[in-house]
């Protein structure tokens, strides 16, 4: 900042209000017309004397003002979003930097002021918006031109410049590129287990003029990879949409890995692949439910089964035994026939899990159909058993058929046993995922019968006095069974002593025979949320925690090492902020996680151009210019409404503000020399016409 002298103006402080001085003035003008008429010899003095008078009257001053010149600001704007590392534009933008903050120093009436621009996530670039931030502390009227380095993708230009000074756009490249990309069009979130999903996309090819090209739209090769299974090729056009058909083999989420070939000379492959995740769910869960006869807990499976609505619930109660035979009339009775044929032959493999409660082999289900049920459980089907003192004797189910699929064999007529006894997890129950965790554990209430097996061969998750088992579950073949030894859970939806989790047991005890991923006790599971890879094994192993390999989309492996949480669970976490596909790898077992979303806008577009910021540069009286290979251009310093921009230059504007440190007034005509100047006028004039 400097000093200077310099006068602003004339200024007028009149002694007499403006009318009174209008009139005295028509006063004047008058008696020198008068004057002239008569062609007196003194008009010419009277008319300086009026003069001196009015001029006195009117109150001149000089106004001398001393002013501060203020040194005008430059706004230097630095792009660091994802899309800036792509080659050497962070070298580039950081030496171009490095430069014009050296220039700017030598500049005596110039501050330049830098700002960073990061990503702003999901919404891409927002260049103007950091800028508008940093304009707030900027006095417009010292603004003398902003400098962006960017490679031009930004996601918030404004339709034209609110500020009035150019801006410089500098492109860390030699020139406009090309890319090619997946846009994702539509990619439905879930899709039905069994079934197909379409998947539409488009790949295009930026900045190539196929227009200009012999052969018009290309034909590519889309590459198709889900979970790690078989590459699946498709043929696609470039800038066409394409509809892919996605199969849903299996219940919980699928990574869809989609890759495209390389555009030759594109600037970066990034963009060439897209992840896509999708969740296998079930349609509505069809679910039979046979009870042997009524009892008090028939109604605890009616309720947690009628509650879900994604379950359709088949029930039946066995009222009327076959050999029973009252002679009751048949028109009489208001009894629905029980459909054995079409629920057991003709559409068994329709339902997703059957339950028998307290069910008997009473002639009931003929032996063909008994097998049937064996063979669904083999075939994949899934098997709930609740048992009490029927299971005992010459009409259990375990010495039918169905026994090769059970989980325990049925004991002799001795094998109910009385008496009150409280619920517990075993070992492996604790770290099984059906009853890991379940609340309550130490304050259960008692139930009062159980049925000792003659033999177990399944996995005992509960259990009842000296460690007798309770709770089993099995795989035979493709399918699952479950068996409850004890027809006493409704004791705990009564709340009896305090009752129990008995809908929490029961709810994942059933899924877990529906193969619902999240209650598989044996699993690897891998997802990316917010630049975070969180890594979790369950196992009903001891030796939860222990390393396991990580592959980066790029092909980079490191290991991890987990660390149990909780009995047989053990989790671990990565940063992943490259997007693609993460596998994780235990050696058995393998997991996929998606990072980044279907479109992300910093991998929209991966050229380097001036298409989107040329014409505001323009308008701004700016310019546009690439780093590769000249560096940063030369900083001038530039008048307003003369150029800002030229080969090789940015101008930044001399915007010439100031501030009044001070004002001196002087009278142009005191006191002390108008009146004896109009006395003077006056007399010369009188001393005229007298003679």
């Amino acid at each position: 900042m400097h000093m200077e002298q310099a006068i602003a103006a004339i200024r007028f402080d009149p002694a007499l209000p403006l009318w009174l001085l209008a009139g005295l003035t028509a006063i004047c003008v008058a008696a020198l017309a008068l004057s002239a008429w008569r062609r007196a010899s003194g008009t010419a003095l009277r008319g300086l004397a009026f003069a001196v008078l009015l001029a006195w009257l009117t109150g001149p001053r000089l106004v001398e003002e001393t002013r501060q010149t203020l040194p005008d600001i430059g706004l230097l704007a630095i792009d660091e979003s994802a899309s800036m590392s792509v080659g050497r534009r962070t070298e580039l933008a950081q030496a171009a930097r490095r430069q014009i903050e050296a220039q700017a120093r030598g500049v005596q009436d110039l501050e330049l002021r830098t700002i960073t621009v990061p990503e702003a996530g999901s919404e891409g670039t927002k260049l103007f918006a950091a800028i508008e931030r940093a304009l707030a502390d900027i006095p417009r009227a010292r603004l003398a031109g902003i400098v962006a380095v960017t490679d031009g993708q930004v996601h918030d230009i404004p339709p034209n410049a609110t500020w009035a000074a150019p801006l410089h756009v500098l492109i860390p490249a030699k020139g406009e590129e090309t890319d090619r990309r997946i846009r994702i069009i539509e990619a439905p979130g879930y899709g039905i287990v069994g079934k197909s999903v379409q998947l539409r996309l488009v790949v295009d090819d930026l900045g190539v003029n196929r227009s200009l090209l012999s052969g018009g739209p290309a034909t590519v090769k889309l590459s198709i990879k889900r979970d790690g299974e078989a590459e699946r090729v498709e043929s696609v056009v470039t800038g066409r949409e394409t509809t892919l058909d996605i199969p849903i083999p299996r219940a919980g989420p699928s990574v869809v890995d989609l890759n495209v070939e390389a555009l030759p000379g594109e600037v970066a492959l990034a963009n060439n692949r897209a992840v896509v995740t999708i969740n296998g769910v079930r349609d509505r869960l069809k679910v039979l439910l046979v009870s042997g006869e009524p009892h008090a807990g028939e109604r605890t499976w009616r309720r947690l089964l009628k509650s879900d609505p994604a379950v359709d619930l088949i029930h039946f109660t066995i009222l009327r035994p076959p050999e029973k035979d009252d002679l009751t009339p048949l028109k009489e009775l208001a009894l629905i026939a029980f459909p054995v044929r079409e629920l057991f032959m003709l559409k068994i493999n329709e339902f997703d899990l059957i339950i028998l409660d307290r069910f008997q082999n009473r002639g009931t289900l003929p032996p063909l159909y008994i097998r049937n049920i064996a063979d669904y459980v083999r075939d994949g089907g899934a098997l709930l058993l609740s048992v009490g003192p029927e299971f005992t004797g010459e009409t259990s189910l375990g010495h039918t058929a169905l026994a090769s699929v059970l989980p325990a064999e049925a004991p002799d007529d001795g094998g109910v046993l009385e008496g009150p006894f409280r619920p517990a997890l075993t070992l492996l129950g604790q770290r099984h995922p059906v009853t890991a965790g379940l609340p309550g554990a130490a304050s259960w209430g008692n139930w009062y019968r159980r049925i000792a097996p003659t033999a177990v061969k399944g996995e005992a998750l509960m259990s009842g006095p000296d460690g007798a088992p309770l709770l089993l579950l099995d795989r035979v073949g493709q399918g699952r069974v479950a068996m409850l030894l004890s027809d006493q859970i409704w004791l705990w939806s009564r709340g009896h002593e305090g009752g129990g989790p008995q809908a929490e047991l029961l709810r994942r005890t059933a899924h877990w025979l529906m193969k619902e991923p999240d209650l598989e006790e044996t699993a690897l599971t891998a997802s990316v949320d917010r630049g975070i890879l969180s890594v979790e094994r369950r196992t009903t192993d001891a030796a939860a925690a222990g390393p396991v390999s990580v592959t980066t989309p790029d092909g980079g492996q490191s290991t991890l090492a987990l660390a149990e949480q909780r009995p047989g669970r053990a989790t671990a976490t990565l940063p992943a902020q490259a997007p693609g596909v993460w596998q994780v790898t235990d050696g058995q077992r393998t997991a996929y996680a998606a990072a980044g979303a279907a479109n992300p806008p910093e991998l929209a577009d991966l050229r380097a151009t001036a298409t989107l910021l040329e014409r505001l540069a323009r308008e701004s009286g700016g310019g546009v210019h690439w780093l590769d290979p000249n560096g940063a251009p030369e900083l001038r310093r530039t008048e307003p409404e003369r150029d800002a921009s030229g080969s090789g230059w940015i101008g930044l504007q001399r915007r010439h503000d100031h501030v009044v440190t001070g004002i001196a007034v002087a009278p142009l005509l005191p006191p002390w020399a108008a009146l004896p100047l109009l006395l003077g006028l006056a007399v010369a004039a009188w001393r005229r016409e007298s003679r």
